[in-house]
């Protein structure tokens, strides 16, 4: 079995190529189905329920029906009993720890006075309402609760009142108690059975069940992430996410095992993943490919991994510590991992990366599950202008203004200076009238 995986020097020709195309990997939304999402949109605008119904049934429970859309009370009941101790504890956790780190993003309102009595400043106030969208994971076998939580929380913590999340019931009609419970546990109210474009439409227009929402966030296939775009502007979303990557820079003292286990920990995700690693020797290259082989033989989902190690995964050997750090930084990973010597030595040289990872002990996936910091991270290269999801994502700005007839007399002539300067008469006329 080989993975395929590509090695290359990093100043070659080859590795030159390497790093352009990584650098232009940003990609639109799938568009071969954006007329279908566009379809799926008007047709739940016009018939509300009946559509999500419709939908539901046709894709993915038979007999689904009406009264079925919202998770009852009895059903978030019956959940609780449902799930283990080892569970709720480990919720707890992992629940504690998100909420820990948001509460550090919390922003004030301020307000600034000047002599002549004029005020200036911003109130900082959340949205009405937030959704959520949780995939079914594999008809509800393996439920995304980390994606609730890591959801959820900063939207609580911005202060929303009103949650929702919607998630795509299995064929039996139900989803799986720990989706339930993980929402209840952070504060969620209103639970429906309902996915993909459907979902995403009812959370943006609203249906006769289901109110419209302020703010729409979670991941998905790509109709959840086409539909996510296509009302985006009638509602905020979080971001247009492509596939998961991670960037390893390791040194000689970075353990190989350790690499190819956290490459493979993105490879698992999705044929479309990248596992990437920039390293500074030939021999540690070799030796990280020959761990792939190795431990991709011991996973659940190796197809899966080895096609993304073959389309996607990357070796670079790099001359030095400061080129792969400029190469890192050209990247813009979602995910990268610094195993080497003294990584908080280089902290400071990284300008763009979604999640920093320092040092030999701290895997990605502390941070998928109960680091605290959000995996909702920007991908494809997005990471040099966008961040992580946090509460920040729930919440609005408005300035203030105030003036005094002083503060006025003072600042008229120049705003009409600027007003009629810009052609735009009736402006300097509003400040002029108010001074005699």
């Amino acid at each position: 079995m080989q993975t395929g995986i590509k090695i290359a020097t990093a100043g070659s020709h080859e590795g030159k190529e390497i790093i352009e195309r990584l650098k232009d990997r940003f990609q639109a939304a799938d568009s071969s189905c954006r007329d279908a999402v566009a379809e799926i949109i008007a047709d739940v605008k016009a018939r509300g329920d009946e559509a999500l119904v419709d939908y539901t049934r046709k894709f993915d429970s038979p007999d689904f029906s009406h009264n079925q859309l919202r998770v009852s009370e009895k059903e978030m009941d019956e959940a609780r009993s449902q799930v283990d101790g080892s569970f709720l504890e480990t919720l707890e956790l992992a629940a504690s720890r998100i909420r820990a780190f948001h509460e550090q993003e919390r922003e004030k309102s301020w307000f600034t006075f000047r002599e002549d009595g004029v005020v200036t400043g911003r109130i900082v106030r959340p949205v009405d309402a937030a959704g959520l969208y949780v995939p079914g994971g594999r008809g509800g076998s393996t439920p995304l609760v980390s994606s609730v939580l890591m959801n959820g929380i900063p939207a609580a913590i911005a202060g929303v009142e009103r949650m929702v999340m919607l998630t795509p019931p299995g064929p039996d009609g139900k989803i799986n108690p720990a989706l339930i419970v993980a929402a209840a546990h952070i504060g969620i109210g209103e639970i429906y059975k309902c996915g993909s474009a459907w979902g995403i439409a009812a959370l943006a227009y609203g249906t006769g069940t289901i109110a419209p929402v302020d703010v729409i966030c979670g991941p998905g296939n790509q109709f959840v992430t086409e539909a996510k775009r296509q009302v985006s502007g009638r509602v905020r979303i979080d971001m247009i996410a492509g596939p998961s990557e991670v960037l390893i820079v390791a040194d000689q003292t970075a353990d190989p095992a350790f690499i190819a286990a956290d490459m493979l920990a993105q490879a698992e995700h999705d044929p479309q993943a990248r596992a990437m690693l920039i390293c500074l020797d030939d021999q540690l290259a070799a030796r990280v490919a020959d761990e792939l082989k190795t431990q991709v033989r011991e996973l659940a989902r190796r197809e899966i991994a080895e096609k993304s190690l073959a389309d996607h995964g990357v070796i670079l050997v790099a001359d030095n510590l400061g080129q792969a750090l400029d190469m890192a930084n050209r990247i813009a990973a979602e995910h990268l991992e610094l195993m080497i010597a003294d990584p908080f030595a280089s902290l400071g040289k990284i300008r763009h990366a979604g999640a920093i990872f320092l040092g030999a002990m701290a895997p990605e996936s502390t941070g998928d599950y109960v680091a605290g910091p959000n995996h909702v991270l920007p991908t494809m290269g997005t990471a040099r202008f966008s961040s992580a999801l946090g509460v920040e994502t729930f919440i609005k700005k408005s300035s203030v203004i105030a003036y005094t007839p002083e503060g006025l007399a003072r600042d008229s002539e120049h705003i009409q200076r600027l007003a009629l300067l810009e052609g735009l008469e009736a402006h300097a006329r509003s400040a002029a009238r108010r001074n005699g």
